[in-house]
């Protein structure tokens, strides 16, 4: 149903119901109940495209998932551990709060312009990003829109550097650094000396975060850092499933396997038990997420836990906050994680 079938029946003029919709205060009472009452009765909803050229919010907001490192399928983002409970949490909490979201996952560079047009058509009033690869010459380009921005996972210096902390901008993260610092000591404290990582994508900054946790955590201790216990992971099962079995067939295994989510250590588990190497008697593994399947596989997977849904509803009160805002406002807000022991880490066999 249309504006002009509801001006029809309520007998005014479709100026009038466009003055009804949008709320304006020169409609006598009796006709603006009259309209809301047909409006109500036809379940009719107005066109958000036609608000936005108006002028109006569309109360929508966007969420983009950018996923560079992995092929295009239609149900990827929603089989993610990551991803999956982020748009859930994100869908609820806007919901809740009267506003849709318009979900788009980001597979290729070329694919940053409907990101684009979305904030130039005005389909919504502000967009949260996530994933990897943020692309700054693309938050430059937003935020210069006067765009209501919150990115989740993203280096607040870089940020700083290129002078974008003047906008309508917010950055949501947690505190990777700290969580992986606290899994490499509980591995040294069980007596592991030989400590491997599969790392997560290095152009993301939770994957540069865990990496450089690792590091220092070992040099803090005085331990090696052994090139060939480093994998590449990228934070995809299938790179960590080939790195494991490349590791398996090593001469000398560490004794002691940190991933940098949950997905490749699951699949550095199913790599191991393939080759006969028992999780954890002979090898331990600690995960990064705490994902659902964590605690569901055996042996369970000792993780830290990323508060996933606090930092999705964050995004979205924030992004809220921000379309509501007259005037331009920056923030920042890092989650604490937290260790979750479980089975699959043992001192080592002497």
């Amino acid at each position: 149903m249309r504006s002009e079938d509801i001006a029809k029946l309520a007998g005014v003029s479709r100026s009038t119901v466009s003055r009804v919709i949008n709320n304006y205060p020169n409609v006598p009472e009796a006709t603006r109940a009259k309209v809301l009452r047909v409006i109500e009765q036809h379940q009719y909803e107005p066109n958000s495209f036609a608000r936005a050229l108006a002028g109006k919010r569309t109360d929508t907001i966007g969420l983009f998932a950018i996923s560079m490192s992995e092929q295009e399928t239609a149900s990827r983002i929603y089989q993610n551990s990551y991803f999956a409970p982020i748009v859930d949490m994100v869908v609820d909490t806007a919901n809740a709060r009267g506003f849709y979201v318009l979900i788009h996952t980001v597979y290729s560079r070329g694919e940053f312009q409907k990101v684009k047009q979305a904030f130039q058509q005005k389909r919504i009033d502000g967009g949260i990003l996530v994933g990897t690869q943020k692309d700054i010459e693309l938050v430059r380009e937003m935020v210069d829109q006067k765009a209501p921005l919150v990115l989740v996972d993203y280096d607040i210096s870089e940020i700083m550097a290129e002078r974008l902390n003047k906008n309508h901008l917010a950055v949501i993260n947690s505190m990777d650094y700290e969580g992986t610092a606290e899994a490499i000591e509980y591995l040294i404290g069980l007596g592991h000396r030989e400590i491997g990582i599969i790392k997560g994508s290095m152009n993301t900054y939770s994957g540069r975060e865990r990496y450089l946790a690792y590091e220092s955590t070992l040099q803090k201790h005085g331990l090696p850092l052994r090139d060939d216990f480093v994998l590449e992971g990228e934070f995809l099962k299938e790179s960590a499933y080939r790195e494991a079995k490349r590791l398996a067939l090593q001469e000398k295994l560490p004794t002691a396997l940190f991933c940098s989510n949950d997905d490749m250590a699951i699949a550095a588990m199913e790599a191991f038990a393939e080759h006969g190497i028992a999780v954890p008697d002979q090898l331990s593994i600690i995960g990064f997420d705490d994902a659902l399947l964590a605690s569901r596989i055996t042996p369970k997977l000792t993780s830290v836990r990323l508060p996933v849904d606090e930092m999705a509803k964050a995004a979205v009160l924030k992004v809220i906050e921000l379309c509501e805002a007259d005037e331009a406002t920056f923030s920042t807000v890092s989650f604490p994680t937290k260790l979750v022991v479980r089975d699959t880490c043992k001192p080592p066999v002497r």
